[in-house]
């Protein structure tokens, strides 16, 4: 089975972020940056998928900077056979452009299954993943909780409210990791060593401007301190007059 994980590469969750000099980006200084979570989903997914199967091979995929590379080298560790960098020096936030480049990536390259992460975590976008499946004209299960391929065929379970549904579809597709279809595994040092080793292309990736424009960010406001207004029976009042006129929620 070969199978494709496209991976990104985003700020850490625990990273202190600021706001570049120009309004519409972030100061990369001092900022760690790692694989996504919901790309360690698809990656070790994709990993187990091989191991049940005794052979295949596991690609990883992604667009970016030449930074990147450290993030396709952490799923190398992980365990993947190969990796492909589809090198820009911008990437928009508009997630089309970002799908075309993966999409004329993947087209020929006869894979079994695709895999994404359900979104990233900078973004929050979503789409890239099912963008990619309506280009190459493949079948899709977004949000993927359980996953299982046999015969040529896919099985995955996806989180709705109040249940679960369950999608089945042919091969080739496109799946893309919802938290919960696995526990990704750490890269032990045998495997961080040998990532040195394994191949990674480097190809440009001409991207077009897209049509979202960032036209600025801004952190979040401060949030007031919180106050008391009193104890007891007495704290009633003043508390129904603060929601009233203070926070006019009432």
């Amino acid at each position: 089975m070969k199978i494709a994980v496209c991976v990104k590469r985003v700020p850490d969750s625990e990273a202190r972020i600021k706001i570049g000099a120009d309004k519409t980006s972030i100061d990369e200084s001092g900022v760690k940056f790692v694989l996504n979570t919901y790309d360690e989903y698809a990656v070790e997914e994709a990993l187990k998928l091989k191991e049940a199967a005794g052979s295949g091979e596991v690609v990883i995929v992604s667009v970016g900077s030449e930074a990147a590379k450290e993030t396709i080298r952490t799923a190398l560790a992980m365990g993947a056979d190969r990796g492909v960098l589809l090198e820009a020096d911008a990437v928009g936030l508009d997630p089309l452009p970002v799908a075309r480049a993966l999409a004329a990536e993947l087209k020929d390259g006869g894979y079994d299954l695709i895999l994404f992460g359900k979104l990233a975590s900078d973004d929050y976008s979503h789409a890239v993943g099912v963008m990619v499946a309506e280009l190459l004209e493949l079948p899709c299960a977004s949000a993927a909780t359980k996953l299982e391929i046999a015969d040529g065929k896919g099985i995955a379970e996806r989180e709705i409210e109040g249940g679960v549904e369950v999608v089945e579809f042919a091969l080739p597709a496109v799946v893309t990791a919802d938290k919960g279809l696995n526990e990704p595994r750490y890269p032990a040092l045998r495997g961080i060593m040998m990532a040195k080793k394994k191949p990674l292309e480097v190809k440009d990736a001409a991207l077009d401007a897209g049509g979202v424009e960032i036209v600025l960010l801004t952190l979040p406001a401060e949030r007031k301190k919180g106050r008391i207004v009193g104890e007891g029976a007495d704290a009633v009042p003043a508390l129904v007059d603060a929601l009233r006129n203070e926070a006019k929620v009432l």
